[in-house]
């Protein structure tokens, strides 16, 4: 499982021109499942980015959390964190397939409601459109 986190003040997503999910402060993720992760892959990597500490504190240090900010979640499923780009057109065989990355997708963010006040979505296997300011900026990949 890959997951792409930008810190951002704020970030949404559409389908056919209506948001579906928007947050303010907190984290925009891109989340890849692949092949081989499980439900314990997700739950390593959930434990993980809400205990990681990337804003601010009063002395301008990245030391508090998503919970310490009371920020919000916005998890985009992206399979295209799987490619392969050896040639010029990517391959996806390490991506996990659509069932086994529906579900994990689903169940991460089953376990971050209960840690933060706010978790977004889009929907799985559509074509959205995703905005974002990304704050700093701050990004950073995740991986298990």
């Amino acid at each position: 499982m890959r997951l792409v986190v930008q810190r951002v003040t704020e970030a949404s997503v559409s389908v056919d021109h209506n948001i579906i999910g928007q947050i303010q402060k907190g984290y925009l993720v891109l989340l890849g499942v692949g092949k081989d992760d499980t439900e314990q892959t997700a739950e390593k990597l959930a434990r993980k980015l809400i205990k990681l500490r990337i804003f601010a504190d009063s002395d301008g240090k990245t030391n508090l959390s998503i919970k310490d900010v009371d920020g919000e979640i916005l998890v985009i499923s992206q399979f295209t964190l799987y490619a392969d780009c050896k040639s010029n057109r990517p391959g996806f065989t390490n991506a996990g397939n659509p069932e086994l990355a529906e579900h994990l997708y689903a169940y991460f963010m089953e376990l971050l409601r209960p840690e933060v006040r706010s978790v977004q979505h889009g929907i799985f296997g559509a074509d959205m459109q995703v905005r974002l300011c990304n704050d700093g900026p701050f990004t950073i990949l995740l991986e298990a």
